[in-house]
């Protein structure tokens, strides 16, 4: 049994969350308290309506997160790197994040990217630019 919570309920029917609220304790709109929270039938929500309530699309959200190595690096270059990596990251929501981890004794700068599918690429591929040059 598909289940909404009042803000969901509010949502569908272009109302505003104590107007459902009001409805459920009225009577006017069955529901189930659980908790301290209304949850409303979908068949509930369709008597109370007199329409058919189509189920919420499903959303799917997808994030990757990787770890890029790169090795036989000085200081001045990492400085370089992460400098002008993370300043193309800063100051706008970019829908990515990134760490940048130099080990001196190695020569090895670690970068930590996490973020939305696309923006993790482009981040990637700035990286493979900066090292190129």
């Amino acid at each position: 049994m598909e289940r909404y919570t009042v803000d969901q309920v509010a949502n569908l029917l272009g109302l505003h969350v104590k107007t459902v609220r009001a409805y459920v304790r009225d009577g006017r709109l069955k529901a189930v308290k659980i908790g301290k929270q209304y949850r409303i039938a979908r068949e509930d929500l369709e008597a109370f309506t007199g329409l058919p309530i189509a189920p919420p699309p499903a959303s799917r959200h997808a994030e990757a997160s990787a770890i890029v190595n790169i090795d036989g690096i000085d200081r001045a270059e990492m400085d370089r790197v992460s400098t002008m990596l993370l300043a193309s990251l800063g100051g706008r929501p970019t829908g990515v994040h990134a760490e940048c981890v130099y080990d001196e004794e190695r020569g090895r700068l670690k970068v930590v990217v996490l973020g939305e599918l696309e923006a993790t690429a482009q981040v990637i591929r700035l990286i493979d630019a900066l090292v190129k040059q």
